[in-house]
């Protein structure tokens, strides 16, 4: 349909027979809505979920059964731009992606019994002199309600002179299947009834991903609104000065704009092709009488079930627990994505630190899975992989953000959701292109040593980032010593042995780079630390002089965040796997900064990408807390030897500042209490189901599917 920056419409006509059990296969790029009848064809938004296009085109089928008639029907499709044909200027390159092309239709519509009766061709009309005059999904979305199709797209409805023949072109180039991640939706609609400030500004109290709704009243036809959205605002209230983004080079960023067609009745609208990540929106009205009659914040994300639920006597704990799901939420739009503001890049770091909080609190197996094919399509035939998945496939993104630490993601995700629900399918399906990577890094190395990638991103200003070959070495070393143990699941003996072999060279390697005697590892600080404990990665004997100088370190620096993302998951696991879980814990309920609590007492909603908050304020990385509160805190984890949930172990720690926690995960249920020096723990196991549960002071059990209640005493 050109390269008109408009959204293309089409329409069409057919004849159905028999409505029942007909269905509806249709993929639209970037972004579709199908309309039969005048009523749009099911829930999902954004769809299909963006993919590397040349490589692999998703499509979505619908019973349709419920939308058609028998005889004449007609058929509208609006598409956006989305990712597929991204013309914004900006950081990451998308307006140069190797698949960048106009949106595209493709759709059938076949009989129950396999007939076709329907299929996109050149006899449909298109459009693009449409309402929707622009939509770029790091920009936002404009509406003429002028240029609206007067009864579109109704079986009534006769094309003017702005209709053509709609044109056959070229695919995108990849591999046509059907989409099984779970869709996007409307998850949550709320109005926001309290008045704005003196610069039109609403608070709506969260950080979100998604859009508005606006209800609007004028007889002034070509009045305007402008909607705009931020994360944060000035001192004074104003959002003007965060309205735009440095990393966005064209257009005006989170921004939308609905015209009147000002016939004195209430005009409905929102947005369809973008979503904002947002705190802050700004109603602001041009011209006439308009008036805005109501102001709705539709929410939007991939539409998990919550599995998981965690509570404790600490308030502050309970609000961390919040924010994490918030921005895990906000930060999985399709993908697992880094903000929902800025960038919605599907940076693999993030992903990779998040995602086994995603998998105690919801269900984002099947979504990983398909985002993992995004990841394995975007790898070079070197082995090399990009930061973001999908990339844009220019180069930089190739040779800066990457790193073990990043590209781990491939592995940490599939061994997560294979520990979590006994599915090996990621492991068998992602093994070759695991088994590429890591040659890769053997081939770059320096006598085993990483020298390219991020490290313990984002800490302190207070601190400096621990060397980043140690971190991407150590984790190269975790990444060697998993595909082992991956190996063995599969039964590749050879593999095994071939790879603890490289671990073991890794180790002598790392330890005679980064090592300093004395049990101190690199300079010494908290990532440097943890980071050998957390992968094994010491001399024989060691470990006991490098934990007490974490703990030393730890409690000198008054358990403030003095790390990166990295050290984030590293530091408080390690010492609550070493007896010190009250001091981890103190990590998560300090006041100070830097902190996590430091930031709810600065009005943080959600998680930020930094300490000091002066960048993206929706941001997952850091959001380990959340698993760390089910193994720790609750005791949920699982056996590598009984992958998935029908035997778990539940041994949850006594956490002195705490005086309960209650969790629930998969129909588990552990509440513990505290009565004078007595530690009782009720637990709830689900039919079907085994755990294995010890007792803090050390007393085993096993017990079967119930309700059960055990004690311990407590030593004083």
């Amino acid at each position: 349909m050109g390269d008109s920056d408009a959204a293309p419409y089409f329409f069409t006509t057919f004849d159905c027979p028999d409505p029942q059990g007909a269905r509806v296969a249709i993929s639209g790029l970037g972004y579709y809505e199908l309309i039969i009848n005048g009523q749009k064809v099911g829930d999902h938004e954004l769809a299909p979920i963006v993919s590397m296009y040349d490589r692999r085109v998703r499509y979505n089928t619908f019973d349709i059964s419920e939308y058609l008639r028998k005889g004449k029907n007609s058929v509208g499709v609006i598409l956006g731009h989305g990712w597929y044909d991204h013309k914004v200027k900006d950081t990451w390159d998308f307006v140069n992606a190797s698949w960048r092309h106009h949106p595209k239709l493709r759709m059938e519509v076949r009989a129950a019994n396999g007939h076709l009766l329907l299929a996109s061709s050149s006899a449909w009309l298109g459009s693009t002199d449409g309402p929707i005059t622009h939509t770029q999904l790091r920009n936002g979305e404009h509406y003429d309600a002028r240029r609206e199709f007067a009864g579109w797209p109704d079986v009534t409805f006769l094309p003017d002179t702005r209709w053509k023949n709609a044109t056959v072109c070229a695919a995108p180039g990849g591999i046509l299947e059907e989409e099984t991640a779970l869709p996007c939706r409307v998850i949550r609609t709320f109005e926001l009834i309290d008045q704005p400030n003196l610069f039109g500004v609403y608070d709506i109290k969260t950080n979100l991903a998604g859009r508005c709704r606006i209800t609007v009243l004028g007889t002034t036809p070509g009045a305007r609104i402008e909607i705009n959205y931020a994360e944060r605002i000035t001192e004074d209230g104003d959002l003007s000065g965060y309205a735009q983004n440095t990393h966005v080079h064209s257009g005006k960023f989170q921004h939308e704009e609905y015209i009147l067609k000002g016939d004195a009745s209430e005009e409905i609208w929102e947005s369809r092709f973008t979503y904002h990540g947002f705190r802050y929106v700004q109603i602001t009205i041009h011209g006439g009488d308009a008036v805005l009659k109501k102001l709705e914040v539709r929410e939007i994300h991939t539409d998990f079930k919550s599995i998981g639920t965690f509570e404790s006597s600490s308030s502050d704990l309970n609000k961390l627990q919040e924010l994490t799901r918030v921005s895990f939420l906000a930060n999985f739009v399709g993908i697992p994505t880094d903000c929902p503001g800025r960038e919605k890049n599907g940076w693999t770091g993030d992903a990779q630190l998040a995602c086994e909080t995603g998998l105690y609190n919801f269900n984002p197996a099947t979504s990983y899975n398909q985002w993992l094919d995004t990841l394995r399509d975007s790898q070079r035939p070197s082995g090399e992989f990009p930061c973001i998945a999908p990339s844009s496939g220019v180069g930089r993104r190739y040779n800066w953000g990457n790193g073990p630490n990043w590209d781990g993601a491939l592995f940490v995700i599939p061994y997560s959701v294979f520990l979590h629900t006994g599915d090996d399918s990621l492991l068998k399906k992602n093994y070759e292109a695991m088994r590429l990577y890591l040659d890769f890094c053997e081939a770059t190395s320096d006598n085993s040593i990483i020298m390219f990638g991020l490290g313990d991103w984002c800490p302190p200003r207070t601190t400096t980032m621990v060397d980043t070959r140690f971190s991407t070495t150590a984790m190269y070393y975790g990444l060697v010593v998993m595909f082992a143990d991956i190996a063995k699941h599969l039964g590749r003996m050879d593999d095994v042995k071939h790879y603890k072999d490289r671990a073991q060279r890794i180790k002598d390697d790392f330890n005679r780079t980064f090592y300093c005697g004395n049990g101190i590892y690199a300079d010494g600080g908290l990532t440097a630390q943890a980071t050998p404990l957390y992968f094994g990665l010491f001399h024989d004997g060691e470990d006991k002089s490098m934990l007490q100088t974490l703990v030393s370190t730890a409690e000198h620096g008054a358990c403030t965040a003095q790390f990166g993302i990295l050290g984030a998951k590293y530091v408080p696991r390690v010492l609550a796997d070493n007896g010190y879980a009250d001091l981890a814990l103190q990590f998560f309920t300090q006041e100070n900064y830097p902190g996590w609590v430091n930031c709810i007492r600065r009005d943080a909603v959600s998680l930020w990408e930094t300490w000091e908050g002066h960048l993206s304020r929706n941001h997952i990385m850091f959001g380990d807390l959340s698993a760390w509160l089910f193994r720790y805190g609750a005791g949920f984890k699982h056996q590598p030897e009984n992958p998935g949930w029908k035997r778990l172990s539940i041994c949850p720690e006594n956490l002195k500042a705490l005086d309960f926690v209650r969790a629930e995960y998969r129909g588990y249920v552990s509440h513990w209490k505290r009565e004078n020096n007595t530690f009782i723990l009720n637990v709830t196991i689900p039919k079907g189901c085994t755990a294995d549960i010890v007792l803090p002071d050390g007393k085993a059990v096993v017990r079967e599917a119930g309700e059960h209640t055990l004690q311990a005493t407590l030593e004083l």
